[in-house]
């Protein structure tokens, strides 16, 4: 991967450290497959709505002790080896652009509980990929600090932005054009997504080993790729014209379209519980008593409606009464990623 940068080159004894905030956002079209599994390149564009309420904070600070021996922490605590070492991997790849060779010290804290199904790691490594690459002396224009953010999740990659945005799938072998855009600012828009949390557990299957079974065995594959241009499309008109009818339906046929391609793997990926229908049917019912409200869901129990910001509350009652239903949440659409604090320290 190319990547227009900026590099400081610190003395040994410098430390420099960077926070840097960045919201999860949830995908209205969704993507959902791999055409390079070694770059993160996705088989399909997507578009998403960046969140206000629910993110990562980040900090890495590097420098002082060589070569490996990453530090990281997550939620207080240290972090289990496997997340630990996908986070070190991902340094790795910072650490080669910026020519050092420090370890780092991560310390990461999530508003949105991680592998539920509430794209944690999207707002998780697009603080990452923005914090570490400062505290590496890089400074990456939006594009490249996007394509460095998919490298960890592909998701991560539309967090940068903020509001709607737009990921392309892209055509180079190298990535170089598979990056996201912002296609609406936050304010653009008086919308509201309502967050129905079904379960309180990781959920069983992560989404990298989810896409990689739905591609190779799903007989649906092939036509849920085909059929993503036509929804982007779709999407796209839609926010434009500010039609949330058009918008919604895109979205709930999208999402319906992901899960059940993924349910016709071998064997079958299914993420819904009976909380999760339940949850469905009050949005389809409020649909159908003249509230426009729309379901869409990501690869996880977790259903979320999109709807006018003046009836997110009456969306949320409901979805509240839901039998099996935990806990609502009322997100509104967010910033991108940004900095909050830099520091460099000599020795």
């Amino acid at each position: 991967m190319t990547m227009t940068a900026t590099a400081t080159a610190a003395a040994a004894a410098t430390s420099r450290a960077c926070t840097a905030v960045a919201g999860t956002n949830i995908a209205l079209v969704k993507y959902w497959g791999k055409r390079d599994a070694a770059l993160n390149l996705p088989a399909t564009g997507s578009l998403s709505l960046t969140l206000a309420e629910l993110g990562t904070r980040t900090t890495v600070r590097f420098g002082g002790r060589g070569p490996g021996g990453d530090r990281v922490r997550l939620g207080g605590a240290e972090a289990d080896q496997r997340f630990a070492f996908r986070v070190s991997q991902f340094l790795d790849l910072v650490r080669r652009e910026a020519g050092i060779a420090d370890a780092a010290e991560v310390v990461t804290e999530n508003s949105v509980p991680t592998a539920a199904g509430l794209a944690s790691s999207a707002s998780g490594f697009a603080a990452l990929a923005l914090a570490a690459s400062r505290a590496a002396g890089l400074a990456l224009a939006p594009a490249a600090l996007s394509g460095l953010a998919r490298r960890g999740s592909g998701s991560a990659a539309r967090s940068i932005f903020g509001g709607f945005v737009e990921m392309a799938r892209g055509a180079q072998d190298d990535g170089s054009d598979s990056v996201a855009r912002a296609i609406a600012e936050p304010g653009a828009w008086e919308l509201r997504l309502v967050v129905a949390m079904t379960a309180a557990t990781e959920k069983a299957l992560g989404s990298t080993a989810a896409m990689e079974r739905t591609a190779r065995t799903s007989p649906f594959y092939p036509a849920w790729v085909a059929g993503s241009d036509g929804d982007l499309a779709e999407a796209r008109a839609a926010i434009a014209a500010r039609d949330l009818e058009a918008l919604g339906r895109v979205a709930e046929r999208s999402a319906l379209r992901m899960h059940a391609t993924a349910m016709a793997a071998d064997p079958a990926i299914v993420y819904w519980n009976a909380a999760t229908l339940a949850a469905m049917h009050t949005v389809f019912d409020l649909r159908a008593g003249g509230v426009a409200a729309y379901v869409t869901i990501d690869a996880g129990p977790h259903v979320k409606a999109l709807c006018a910001a003046a009836d997110a509350e009456r969306v949320a009652a409901a979805l509240g009464a839901t039998p099996g239903v935990l806990r609502t949440l009322v997100a509104s659409p967010g910033a991108g990623a940004r900095v909050i604090e830099e520091t460099v320290t000599k020795g």
